[in-house]
């Protein structure tokens, strides 16, 4: 498994290029911003982009997909209850002194039960919404690596006081099917430092008891 994160943007995402070290397919998730550095991560490794996967809404994990779209031909996958977020972007772009991103179609939605891939690699897509009603996650079985988005970070939860955001929801979205994940698995939380589901289940001071 080829995984290389970066960070991407102002607010510093956490951009993951996933590939398969045989046949060179990839998944790019959260390429909310520097697009040439994406491609140069994807080019060093000979990769191929089959798909686009946006955790979330907010600018800062969407706002370079439609210019890696572009230039590797791969559709757009998010969960369809942001939609109404994508028509915010503007008004996004505002709020963090951005200039606004271009607008942002999509290609297919994403939720509970669905599957990404690229090569032999797969993985379950968890509809965790919390953060922002569409929010997801996806969780590579065999590799135990969760990408996270913004619903979990190392020591903190993702925040639920922007629009579309519910405290009650991404509680049960960590306390259902997160925790549920093996403590070994590694979290690739949206912003900041990996973790481990077993470290935030005995540490986190928004998940301990």
């Amino acid at each position: 498994m080829i995984h290389e994160i970066f960070p991407v943007g102002p607010l510093q995402c956490n951009c993951s290029v996933v590939g398969d070290d045989q046949t060179k397919e990839a998944i790019v998730i959260d390429p909310g911003d520097d697009i040439d550095d994406v491609m140069a991560v994807v080019q060093r490794h000979g990769l191929t982009v089959k798909q686009i996967v946006v955790t979330h809404a907010h600018i800062d994990h969407v706002g370079g997909a439609m210019k890696l779209k572009r230039l590797t031909g791969a559709p757009v996958l998010l969960n369809q209850n942001d939609y109404a977020l994508l028509k915010m972007l503007d008004v996004q772009a505002a709020w963090i002194g951005m200039p606004p991103p271009e607008t942002v179609t999509i290609d297919a939605s994403l939720s509970t039960g669905d599957k990404v891939s690229a090569g032999s690699l797969t993985a379950d897509v968890l509809h965790t919404p919390g953060h922002t009603e569409g929010s997801i996650c996806l969780y590579f079985a065999p590799e135990k690596k969760l990408i996270a988005g913004d619903t979990l970070f190392a020591g903190s939860i993702g925040r639920t006081d922007l629009p579309g955001g519910s405290y009650q929801k991404i509680m049960e979205s960590l306390h259902g099917p997160v925790l549920a994940l093996p403590d070994e698995t590694v979290v690739v939380p949206g912003h900041g430092p990996l973790t481990t589901i077993g470290k935030e289940r005995a540490t986190n001071p928004f998940l301990v008891g």
